[in-house]
């Protein structure tokens, strides 16, 4: 037995922690508290186990997410009793539906303090509802081999189970008594045998085989039959975060179809992509003969929803022929119009479809091409003759340009996504790019962004609104005390300048309009910065905000404000897809 086994609360965490660890787990975030005591000692003395301590649940939640995000693997959540593990509903919503692997320890209080006003304790049983993919309570813990072997086991199958498709938070509620700290009692250690004590070393004690993730055979054979049957199809990614060669099979399966390729941003297969991949989707079918001339027969969809809703309307009123590749279980498909949906790994799914496919690039495909560079040419243009203005389209163009190849970006939800969806165009320089599309939620951001480059060990860089940074203003207080490289780029129009683009804001009066949506905050974000000890600048062009970006990604906490005009930023976005559109119609689709 180690001598680290003070007593049995001790050798109980030990044991799940261990558990978790041979289940996969590389990363705990750890939040402070006192019934958790043991479970953060255990994280902290757990080999192969990089604990991350993090004041704040909510920020925690993020910070996790963010980690689990980038590596794709599982991460543990530690909180104490009460309503801190509260605290991480809104990181498990976005799990569950962007399907990130969470493993969530909420230390409890003991049965008998349970209903009768003990501080610091509430019912936790399923705490997550149904954005839980499995609830254990182990129970309280007892020296007993036959109960020691139960959390083992439970420990193995919430990790299996946090993997498995569709992947998502698991929640273990684990309830203790005194001695809290690893003071040293007798418990009857020796009478307990040493599967108990120990495990199996080298594996989980249950492994839990993943079934076959190889989408089916059949299947894969009647799609390919189509495809090589429809000349006129289109191949759209929406967001996925698995940093699996995506881009490569996506592109190797637009060359063999003949398909031009519409990525999100978020897809893993804009940046970097083939000479097939259309990023300017949005701006191509808000044309609309464009639009009308090249209605798909077949589409391909991988991933989660676009971004723009034209593209998805337009997909929804074609008629086409659907078929949705689901590698991770989860379904994309709110108007029904799929004909079938494909389960398995979509690299696998991309390489078997492009097997003895060899249409190559026809007519079909270059249309789509050369008319995103036509707006490409008009979107440079009209950027050009303002060239010292930074507007949120430029904005976004301009963080995006400022990264190297394989950098890590995470972007934030509400207008950033959308900026650099519809404006920062890809291109030859691969990028690895994030955002938390789950829930579409704007909390939780600067800790996720955080959480991405704690997980990859190197620099990364943020674009957030400013509401969403000061609804996470915590998270750069993480990031400094984890001390991890990140860039914050805020966009900073006073206010949610989202809603300006919706119908409410010609309906609504325009005081109301801005005291309940418009919600200006007056708040000078270099304090923001000063709080958490970041690096603050102002850059005021489009050369120094590169400048700014390229300074971060050196390393440190950076927060680089812009500092944009809301009641204009309507007519900017407007005026771009204008001048796209005008440039479209002397086109041969015209």
């Amino acid at each position: 037995m180690k001598s680290l086994d003070a007593n049995l609360n001790v050798l109980w965490s030990r044991a799940l922690l261990e558990e978790l660890v041979r289940g996969g787990v590389r990363h705990a975030v750890v939040c402070p508290g006192s019934r958790s005591s043991a479970l953060a000692l255990a994280c902290a003395h757990t080999p192969g186990l990089r604990v991350w301590s993090v004041i704040d649940e909510r920020s925690a939640g993020f910070f996790a997410l963010g980690m689990a995000k980038q590596s794709r693997q599982p991460v543990v959540l530690v909180a104490t009793s009460g309503s801190a593990g509260a605290h991480f509903f809104p990181a498990v919503i976005e799990a569950a539906m962007a399907q990130v692997p969470l493993v969530i320890l909420t230390a409890d209080r003991p049965l008998e303090l349970q209903g009768w006003g003990a501080p610091q304790t509430v019912p936790q049983a399923r705490f997550y509802g149904d954005f839980a993919r499995l609830f254990a309570d182990v129970g309280m813990p007892e020296a007993s081999s036959p109960a020691i072997a139960h959390l083992r086991a439970t420990a193995a199958r919430a990790v299996s189970t946090a993997c498995r498709a569709p992947r998502g938070a698991v929640q273990i509620n684990v309830p203790f008594r005194e001695p809290l700290a690893p003071i040293p009692q007798d418990f009857g250690a020796e009478k307990l045998t040493a599967l108990a004590r120990e495990g199996r070393t080298d594996a989980p004690l249950t492994r839990i085989a993943q079934s076959s993730r190889a989408p089916d055979a059949a299947v894969l054979e009647d799609v390919r039959t189509r495809i090589a049957a429809t000349e006129r199809g289109v191949i759209v990614c929406g967001p996925r975060d698995e940093d699996d060669g995506f881009a490569e099979a996506i592109t190797a399966l637009s060359l063999a179809t003949g398909y031009p390729v519409l990525a999100e941003a978020t897809s893993q297969a804009r940046y970097g992509g083939g000479p097939l991949t259309v990023s300017l989707y949005d701006a191509l079918l808000r044309h609309e003969p464009f639009a009308r001339g090249h209605t798909p027969e077949l589409v391909l969809r991988f991933g989660g929803g676009l971004t723009p809703k034209s593209p998805q309307q337009w997909l929804d009123t074609s008629g086409a022929d659907i078929t949705v590749f689901s590698d991770e279980g989860a379904l994309y498909d709110p108007a029904h119009r799929a004909t079938r949906v494909v389960e398995g790994n979509a690299v696998l799914a991309c390489r078997a479809l492009t097997e003895g496919l060899s249409r190559g690039a026809g007519r079909w495909a270059q249309d789509f091409v050369n008319a995103e560079r036509v707006a490409r040419n008009a979107l440079e243009q009209a950027l050009g003759e303002q060239p010292d203005v930074l507007t949120e389209p430029r904005l976004a163009r301009e963080v995006v340009a400022a990264l190297p190849a394989n950098a890590l970006f995470f972007v934030s939800s509400s207008m950033p996504i959308r900026a650099v969806d519809a404006f920062a165009h890809g291109g030859g320089v691969p990028l690895r790019v994030l955002a938390n599309r789950g829930a579409n939620g704007i909390d939780g951001i600067v800790s996720s962004a955080a959480g991405m480059a704690a997980a990859a060990g190197r620099p990364a860089v943020l674009l957030s609104g400013d509401l969403a940074l000061l609804h996470d203003v915590g998270g750069l207080v993480s990031a400094a005390r984890a001390r991890v490289p990140l860039t914050v780029v805020v966009v900073n129009n006073d206010g949610g300048g989202i809603f300006s683009f919706l119908p409410l804001a010609q309906v609504a009066k325009p005081d109301e309009f801005e005291a309940l949506f418009g919600t200006p905050h007056g708040v000078d974000l270099s304090h923001a910065a000063a709080l958490a000890g970041a690096r603050f600048e102002r850059p005021t062009t489009p050369t120094a905000l590169r400048a700014a970006v390229r300074t971060g990604l050196e390393g440190g906490l950076h927060l680089v404000e812009v500092l944009v005009d809301r009641a204009t930023n309507v007519d900017a976005h407007r005026h771009l897809f204008a001048r796209m559109a005008a440039a479209l119609g002397e086109g041969p689709w015209a």
